[in-house]
């Protein structure tokens, strides 16, 4: 039997996944993806789906790589997601339908313990203080009792916390096979395990960090299969910029000189000024910071010639020197110990790669295919990076090459089967957001696939009933620096009508602090620290505050077990991948149309290519960009056939600007309030103990 019919008859009225799960409906657009999967995987090309939200396109490619046979690759945008994969969607649906399957959660290094790291973690510096050495002493007794050496399975563990680097390896500081931890390693364990799954759940970072690395013969270890699957396809192409382009940052010097300090001072104590060659190497990180003077974080610098855009001529070319000459001092320092440790023979590598990057980053422009900028934020890094991985793609993933023996960090690879016929291989790409018209092209043309079959599967959801936007007519212009106040008092007064409920995404973190002050200010909230709320019963909550799963896990118990309603103030990430289904989230509000950030020098730069083949840099970069984030924001309000809700979109260019029909065209096909009245008796309806049996008005 073919597979595209064994896939019909799972998800058949009668099918096992009806007999399995009483709750299980048979939905035509699962149905057709799944069949167009099962064609893909059986004969071999390229797919690119767009699957609304609620058709459940998990299981549209998860059935038919079960059912294959064939040994799978599934990458996903996110940790989270992978853990998801791994530990409940995959083995459920393996359950049900009866097949022994053999599966692999793979991540990166910074993900598993290092066991020799944390050997080594009391004698840092950073060990000393209260909250890192807590962690570390957290960090000690689990790592007794793990199997996997995942840190996800420490609960409660701040991913920001300062003591994660300390007992986690990256490629540059691992020793590989010369570890005295070699044979105990969780990585070295998670890959052999890879080795031997028929599925293995990686993330787009892995993905494109093997790829990138494999060519200077370091690579990660990737399977060798002949089906992949790309879920959340819409992060790939900006996840694979970053790693197909070269990096120097503040953050490498001072990992440098810390491991510097500690290989120094264990292994060849009085050889060499060890602490004056790592205090150099962190005052050249120090004066590559002050260098960009007031730079803004989150900023991007233009870098279209010798000198980054607002930077000082003088201090930029006296603090690239500075690298220069500590990484040579470094350099020279290591080479007379290098073999009196394996430690030293890695920093030895480190140190000569950040020269070659401080040579090239020294040299004017960039190159002619690509864009150099300077990236401010906690670190400063300096980037060159193509502008999409249209040509990666196309040279050298799709024709696939056949495998050979391979050796990563020192890690011996066993010998990897041949390659299936790249004409065979198949690759499926699906997200619920990849672009605003019939081609997907704001998608596929960044990531190479202009050739591949393209579907697109409608969201099974009664938007027309189950939702309702709204775009406040009185608000000031998005221009006028009043409309991030004025836009925080208008929720406000909304928000208390619902009891909290609110999610308020904003396109800049300037927006996000305003907007989360003068939520406060008017409801009189507690910022979000777990007290009562004010008076009007809230409490805010805005993003950077807590750790990211806190406040998901705070907003979603709403005013449950006698806390207040809650409203939240996000950005950036919660724009995507933040389910909240049910009635904890009844209003989603967007503060501006998300248009790409005036001065980006990517942006910049693909609006450039464009101009210069005669067409649009608005049209064809700005316009899809903006239509694919509002609707990402946008699916954040509607998660399940019986949530209501109202999306607010506090700008008003969405109806006065011709361009505002394509972006609402992008939108779910949701009802159009025309007034504040409108709007009032949408909120009362939502109120109501019968707002699950009734459309939203």
């Amino acid at each position: 039997m073919r597979l595209a019919d064994m896939v019909q008859e799972v998800f058949a009225a009668d099918g096992v996944l009806a007999r399995a799960d009483a709750q299980f409906q048979p939905r035509e657009g699962q149905t057709a993806m799944a069949a167009a999967v099962a064609c893909t995987m059986e004969q071999g090309g390229v797919l690119v789906v767009e699957a609304g939200t609620g058709v459940g396109k998990t299981y549209s490619y998860l059935v038919p790589a079960l059912l294959s046979g064939e040994r799978v690759l599934l990458s996903t945008a996110t940790k989270a997601l992978q853990d998801q994969l791994y530990a409940r969607d995959l083995p459920r649906l393996a359950r049900t339908l009866g097949l022994p399957v053999r599966m692999a959660l793979l991540k990166g290094r910074a993900s598993y313990l290092c066991l020799h790291r944390l050997e080594r973690a009391r004698h840092d510096a950073l060990a000393g203080e209260r909250g890192v050495a807590r962690v570390l002493g957290k960090v000690e007794a689990w790592a007794q009792s793990t199997a996997t050496g995942d840190l996800s399975e420490l609960t409660g563990l701040d991913d920001r916390s300062p003591a994660i680097p300390l007992v986690t390896s990256t490629r540059e500081n691992c020793l590989g096979s010369q570890c005295p931890q070699f044979r105990e390693c969780h990585v070295n364990r998670a890959r052999r395990e890879a080795l031997a799954a028929d599925m293995v759940v990686i993330n787009h970072h892995l993905f494109f960090a093997d790829l990138a690395v494999r060519e200077s013969g370091m690579a990660e270890l990737l399977p060798t299969v002949r089906v992949v699957v790309f879920d959340e396809a819409h992060r790939i192409n900006e996840t694979g910029v970053q790693f197909m382009g070269l990096q120097l940052g503040t953050g490498q010097l001072q990992d440098l000189a810390r491991d510097l300090l500690a290989a120094g001072l264990q292994h060849a104590r009085g050889l060499a000024d060890w602490l004056g060659l790592a205090r150099a190497l962190e005052h050249a990180a120090q004066d590559l910071r002050l260098a960009v003077g007031d730079a803004p974080g989150g900023a991007r610098l233009r870098w279209l010639n010798d000198v980054p855009e607002g930077v000082d001529s003088a201090a930029w070319r006296a603090s690239l020197a500075g690298v220069g000459h500590a990484c040579t001092q470094a350099l020279e320092a290591l080479d007379t110990v290098s073999e009196m440790a394996p430690d030293f023979v890695r920093l030895y590598e480190r140190c000569k790669e950040l020269l070659a990057r401080w040579v090239r980053f020294s040299q004017p422009g960039g190159s002619t295919q690509g864009v150099r900028w300077v990236d401010v934020g906690l670190q400063v890094r300096l980037v060159e990076s193509p502008l999409d991985i249209a040509e990666t793609m196309r040279s050298r993933l799709l024709p696939a090459p056949a495998a050979t023996a391979a050796e990563d960090d020192g890690w011996p690879l066993h010998p990897q089967p041949e390659a299936p016929d790249s004409a065979r291989r198949a690759w499926i790409f699906t997200s619920a957001t990849l672009g605003d018209d019939d081609g997907l092209t704001w998608f596929t043309h960044r990531a190479g696939l202009q050739d591949a079959q393209i579907l697109r599967v409608a969201s099974p959801f009664d938007y027309a009933n189950q939702a309702a936007i709204y775009i406040p007519p009185d608000l000031p212009s998005p221009a006028d620096p009043a409309h991030s106040v004025a836009l925080a008092r208008w929720v406000a007064r909304a928000a208390v009508q619902l009891g909290g409920r609110t999610l308020v995404l904003t396109t800049t973190l300037k927006a996000l602090r305003t907007v989360g002050e003068a939520l406060r200010s008017a409801i009189g909230g507690t910022g979000g620290q777990g007290g009562p709320g004010g008076p009007g019963g809230l409490e805010v909550l805005v993003q950077g505050e807590w750790p990211k799963r806190r406040l998901m896990e705070r907003f979603r118990e709403g005013s449950t077990e006698g806390q207040p309603g809650c409203v939240l103030v996000a950005s950036a990430s919660f724009w995507e991948g933040f389910d909240v289904p049910g009635e904890a989230l009844q209003m989603v509000v967007i503060d501006k149309l998300p248009f790409p950030p005036p001065g980006d020098p990517v942006m910049e730069a693909r609006g450039q290519r464009i101009e210069a083949a005669g067409g649009s840099a608005f049209r064809s970069v700005a316009l899809p960009e903006a239509a694919v984030a509002l609707k990402q924001g946008a699916g954040r309000l509607i998660r399940h056939e019986t949530d209501r809700g109202i999306l607010v979109v506090g700008d008003k260019r969405l109806v006065s600007m011709g361009y505002g029909k394509r972006l609402l065209a992008a939108l779910p096909p949701m009802r159009r309030l025309q007034s504040d009245q409108e709007f009032e008796e949408a909120v009362q309806a939502l109120t109501r103990t019968s707002t699950m049996d009734r459309p939203c008005p």
